[in-house]
């Protein structure tokens, strides 16, 4: 009798502790149980680089005094090919990377990069440990027709990008700078600091990428995404706090643009401390 009591004593306990971890890991992984973000998931300096037009002569006139095989923007590379058959084509991709670990920079949306485990460039996600930024000139073609071509600089799209359809007639045109698009819009609360307001990427004369709306001490204020013009994704709004980076607030639009009879929502709240206030149940759910 005593040994059963004993047994179901035990059986109890190990019964609340494994509650206790599930609660504990629930806890852990609600990305809404605090407001405060991690410093390093955000910028921590303005794009000076897209506005220095100085820095960007000088490293020009660098590149051109450089003739050295494989050497772009100063900077040593390899080079990589991708072969993949689709149908009865058969693509290549040719390109340059460069083995620098150098920071990604959190502003740019996409940031392409060699996969080198699966053998595959991607745009997103950057993992030093799986592949190298792309960095120098790309093509792309389908057999002996070239279809896409232009620069990289560390991972961004830099310069003149060209597209062509499969008769190599050109069908688009674009000007970059570092992964900026050169129509961005840029406002200043005082142009002769740099002292920017907002971000506005810009293609086509759209909006295109990742918008940013900055606090006049510099703090971020706005985070954002557009697609064709269009809101997309999570839209998080920051509190002006000194110490910490803390949402304030996030909304949360369509996924994809021009989705029909899609309305927007406010997805979470929390306080200036980080606290939570506000959580749309329903939709978390979902």
């Amino acid at each position: 009798m005593i040994r059963k009591i004993v047994l179901i004593l035990i059986l109890t306990q190990i019964s609340t502790f494994a509650f206790a971890q599930k609660r504990k890991k629930e806890k852990e992984v609600d990305p809404d149980s605090s407001g405060v973000v991690s410093d390093k998931l955000m910028p921590t300096a303005l794009p000076l680089l897209l506005f220095d037009d100085k820095e960007r002569k000088e490293k020009k006139k660098k590149d051109k005094k450089s003739k050295n095989k494989n050497i772009y923007y100063g900077q040593k590379t390899k080079r990589g090919r991708i072969r993949q058959t689709f149908r009865s084509q058969t693509q290549f991709q040719n390109f340059f990377y460069t083995l620098d670990k150098k920071v990604v920079d959190p502003y740019i949306r996409d940031i392409y990069w060699y996969d080198k485990k699966d053998n595959v460039i991607r745009t997103k996600d950057f993992d030093p440990s799986r592949g190298y930024l792309l960095h120098g000139p790309y093509t792309k073609s389908f057999d002996t027709t070239v279809v896409e071509e232009g620069s990289f600089f560390f991972g961004t799209r830099h310069g003149i990008w060209l597209t062509y359809d499969n008769k190599s007639v050109l069908l688009d045109k674009l000007h970059f700078s570092e992964g900026w698009p050169k129509d961005s819009r840029v406002s200043y609360y005082n142009k002769a600091t740099n002292q920017i307001e907002k971000l506005t990427p810009i293609e086509y004369e759209l909006q295109e990428g990742n918008f940013f709306h900055f606090y006049e001490d510099g703090q971020i204020a706005v985070t954002g995404e557009y697609h064709f013009g269009e809101k997309v994704g999570l839209w998080t709004e920051y509190w002006n706090n000194k110490s910490k980076v803390v949402r304030k607030r996030e909304i949360q639009y369509q996924e994809q643009p021009f989705t029909k009879d899609f309305r927007p929502f406010i997805r979470a709240e929390w306080d200036k401390e980080g606290n939570l206030l506000y959580r749309n149940e329903e939709r978390a759910r979902n």
